[in-house]
């Protein structure tokens, strides 16, 4: 099995296509498979489980406490595509990008 990973919101999801990404539904991937690509990677190292988002204190470090429960990336080792930073800022989400690339 193969993780994806959201740029945005560093969930890592094996059925993205069918159900798309609850963090980022201003992204509509479940619409359109083409977008999963560009949205997910599998370049990230560690993994951490949250269980509760609002109580945990590794979930709020990683800035991830307004998120759904489910497993998270600890670090991204990609940035996400210039059009889809733009689509970003539009829309008023914050895009933080990768320390290291």
């Amino acid at each position: 099995m193969s993780l994806g990973l959201a740029f945005v919101a560093g969930l890592s999801k094996p059925m993205i296509r069918e159900s798309g990404w609850e963090n980022c539904p201003f992204f509509k991937m479940e619409d359109d498979h083409e977008l999963v690509g560009d949205c997910t990677t599998s370049n990230f190292t560690g993994i951490i489980s949250v269980m509760d988002p609002t109580r945990s204190w590794a979930a709020r470090w990683l800035r991830i406490g307004r998120f759904v429960p489910g497993c998270y990336t600890l670090a991204v080792s990609e940035m996400l595509s210039e059009e889809l930073r733009a689509t970003c800022e539009e829309i008023r989400v914050q895009y933080i990008p990768p320390k290291r690339i």
